[in-house]
């Protein structure tokens, strides 16, 4: 069997050589197959996005300017037409409801019987011969084929039993293959509409059924200038503009550029994350939860929907080459820190934190021997207020000030930066030396710092300033980490909370109810009920925002946060690396996309580099993020190699079309 890297060795899809500069789109890309040697799609490619087409325009058809669609004036009833749909299936059933709430008349044929189906909804069912349903001589011809079949079927309409100037339009979601098809197969004197539905059932249903908002794209490739004619295509149009959609009229060129950045990669994103079997956790996050969302979407949208988006658009390609290199350029970030973090314990003596237990540690107390938290809101009156040291007084150390402070909390905090202003506004006591506020014998020590930072910070900490029994807490994003640490630095008969918000100032800015707070009672000393009470007055706090408090040991967090939160930070800087923007025919799962970039955006490179490093079960997932990619490439160049075999040895004409009506020029 011919290798992955064999293949694309051998027909150059990937340049040995790879460029990050930005390429050139002024013109698509073509391919030309001189020889079985030097078989090139790209000579270059690029982590950036290309340049905006200038020939996008939301269409005039919209009325009114008004963003409240409650004051817009609805668009005239349009003429009914006749409309005979070919492709009855999922989609095709999902148009006719809305075609017939119209006041449309529908006939419909398709390869399966979909006749019950059909007189459920009222359409007029055509089983075997087409002849019979062209003769009905309907006003449109809607192909809601898949990509794959469109061609065989356009090859088998009966276009003599249509009245002549019909109007065919198209649903597909690559644009310049169905245009090419269309003028190649339609006979002259019968008009073109290109249209792209950014929809389908799946997004409407999540759009609550309705159409608002969502986007619809069309070309008009070919109408006649009789008034008759470009009435007829105005009422089709006019159909999804009833439904609120956003009109969008674009040339199919731009539209296949676009969707390469923006849909490609949404179903490729989506089929990586569906093959590493992603599932829900305890600790799931927004992010994680958008991405669990994408997956199941992609889930319901066959490998020939993807197959055709991958090899019948021109810019899909380029689009994978640059997501290879973004992924690999993150790699060489990650593994380039890595063995510096290895050069300096190999020979400049440097000692890191094992993520292992040391024997010495197995007499410590363990988390499953300290009484389960449980809170009790009727307890509220008589809540303890705790006096609270933040060591580390940034965005999050002064993000859960604020709350503490609101509940009538004694809060003081140290940072390396000061940040005396901040704290004075929030009502923070601020300390400029440490030695001073330990002396103030805070009863919580809650250290809010990086993960890269809080080694060195522990080592730093005048202990002896401290009352014994004193409770220490972190906020990290990792959890076995920081448990060893302070199971090693601090003094025994000090207690350990380890916890972890799964939110932070962006995705906690409206209030804290629903998110998740992980929490494991590493050692809380039994002597003194007071200790127990205190650790839970601290849990209580993020209780009495409406948390969702989950109680649950460093390393099982740690195994679910690698499968979540480090996978949504990778996802997140792959992308970032792409320099998607927002186009005019984003679909709901790209705006996803988008959203998550910007998430991912506003944090430093050492939090990922930290979740990488300090969680033992993160370099798994990154090797299965990256075999679950590879394995994606090789189903895509595995039937792309079997259209190119079937050229080469099979003389198969279908084949020399399929490969034409994409910009592939074939041997002669």
């Amino acid at each position: 069997m011919i290798s992955h890297s064999h293949l694309l060795s051998h027909y150059s899809f990937f340049p040995t050589t790879r460029s990050l500069t930005k390429p050139s789109l002024a013109s698509s890309p073509s391919l030309s197959f001189t020889s079985l040697s030097s078989i090139s799609m790209y000579s270059s490619s690029s982590l950036h996005h290309p340049p905006n087409p200038t020939t996008t325009a939301i269409s005039p058809l919209s009325l009114s300017s008004d963003p409240d669609p409650t004051n817009s004036i609805p668009p005239p009833p349009p003429t009914p037409l006749r409309i005979a749909i070919i492709g009855f299936g999922n989609y095709g059933q999902f148009l006719a409801e809305t075609l017939l709430s119209q006041g449309h008349t529908l006939l419909a044929h398709s390869r399966s019987d979909h006749s019950t189906s059909a007189l459920r909804l009222g359409v007029s069912f055509f089983t075997t011969d087409l002849h019979d349903l062209c003769e009905r001589h309907p006003d449109v011809v809607l192909l809601c084929t898949s990509i794959l079949s469109t061609e065989n079927v356009l090859k088998t309409l009966p276009f003599q039993r249509l009245r002549r100037s019909t109007l065919f339009v198209d649903v597909l979601s690559v644009k310049e293959f169905a245009k090419t098809l269309l003028l190649r197969y339609v006979p002259e004197d019968f008009d073109i509409l290109c249209t792209h539905p950014m929809f389908g059932p799946q997004s409407a249903g999540s759009n609550h059924g309705s159409w608002l908002g969502l986007r619809f794209v069309y070309e008009r490739v070919r109408i006649g200038g009789d008034r008759s004619r470009i009435s007829r295509c105005e009422s089709f149009l006019s159909i999804f503009e009833r439904r609120g959609c956003e009109m969008v009229e674009m040339s199919c060129v731009d539209h296949d550029r676009y969707a390469a950045g923006s849909q490609f990669i949404t179903h490729t994103v989506g089929r990586v994350l569906e093959m590493l079997k992603l599932e829900s956790t305890p600790i799931n996050t927004k992010g994680y939860e958008a991405l669990l969302g994408l997956a199941e979407n992609t889930r319901g949208d066959s490998f020939d929907l993807y197959y055709g988006l991958f090899v019948y658009n021109n810019n899909s390609l380029e689009m994978l080459e640059r997501m290879d290199l973004a992924f690999e350029s993150l790699r060489k970030e990650l593994f380039g820190r890595l063995h510096g973090v290895v050069r300096k314990q190999l020979f400049e003596g440097e000692r890191y934190i094992s993520h292992q237990n040391d024997a010495s540690l197995d007499m410590m107390i363990r988390s499953e021997d300290v009484t389960r938290y449980e809170y009790n809101a009727e307890d509220d009156g008589s809540m303890r207020l705790l006096k609270i040291g933040i060591v580390g007084f940034g965005n999050f150390g002064q993000f859960l000030a604020k709350t503490m402070v609101k509940q009538g909390h004694t809060v003081l905090a140290y940072s390396r930066t000061d940040y005396t202003d901040a704290a004075a506004e929030l009502g923070v006591s601020y300390f400029s030396d440490v030695d001073d506020m330990f002396e103030e014998h805070p009863e919580v020590i809650l250290l809010c710092t990086s993960i890269l930072s809080t080694e060195k910070v522990l080592k730093s900490l005048p202990f002896q300033r401290l009352k014994r029994s004193t409770l220490f807490v972190d906020v990290l994003s990792v959890k076995e980490f920081p448990r060893n640490a302070f199971l090693q630095t601090l003094p025994q008969d000090f207690d350990i909370l380890c916890t972890h918000p799964m939110f932070g100032p962006e995705s906690g800015k409206n209030g804290w109810e629903g998110l998740s707070f992980v929490f494991d009672k590493v050692r809380i000393g039994t002597d003194d009920d007071r200790r127990a009470s205190r650790c839970d007055s601290f849990l209580d706090i993020f209780a009495r925002e409406g948390c969702s408090m989950v109680e649950m040991s460093c390393a099982e967090h740690d195994r679910h946060a690698a499968g979540s939160q480090f996978i949504t930070h990778t996802v997140g800087r792959v992308l970032e690396k792409l320099g998607l923007e927002a186009t005019p025919v984003d679909t709901k799962g790209y705006e996803t996309l988008l959203k998550l970039v910007e998430n991912t955006a506003g944090d430093s490179f050492d939090l990922y580099y930290g979740l990488f490093l300090y969680n033992p079960n993160a370099m798994e997932q990154l090797e299965r993020f990256g075999f679950a990619f590879e394995s994606l490439k090789k189903q895509l160049f595995g039937r792309l190699h079997g259209l190119l075999h079937k050229q080469l040895f099979g003389n198969d004409k279908e084949t020399q079309i399929m490969l034409e009506t994409t910009g592939l020029s074939t041997f002669r």
